[in-house]
């Protein structure tokens, strides 16, 4: 008999527009199921459409490994000269991000549509 899966499925939508693209992860965030969020954020920064926009809004959960990648994307998407921003973070998020005292350094946004209009900083 297998064991039964416990970890819930993160599912990622991404949106490319004239601004920037938009990645929006729905579910846990966590070691066991961060590989799709990781490719698709590889692909945006990879893109280099000026922006790439986090939409946290879907997240139900996010652990150190999803703070991980996300600090790690921030120094990719630098890197190359891109903008990581986060929108909608609700109160799991905001919390572990002041938890943890990496609010400062995310460009950080209450709605997809106000990151995308911010000015280029």
């Amino acid at each position: 008999m297998e064991p039964e899966s416990t970890a819930s499925e993160l599912t990622v939508a991404v949106r490319t527009s004239a601004q920037g693209v938009v990645v929006r992860p729905e579910g846990e965030l966590d070691h066991d199921t961060a590989e799709p969020l990781r490719a698709a954020l590889r692909s945006a920064v990879e893109e280099g459409l000026g922006r790439v926009v986090i939409d946290c809004a879907g997240l139900d959960f996010c652990d150190s490994t999803g703070l991980n990648l996300l600090l790690h994307t921030r120094l990719d998407a630098e890197e190359a000269g891109l903008l990581l921003m986060l929108a909608h973070p609700g109160p799991m998020v905001s919390r572990m991000l002041d938890i943890t005292g990496v609010r400062a350094v995310f460009h950080i946004y209450p709605s997809v549509a106000e990151a995308l209009a911010a000015p280029d900083l």
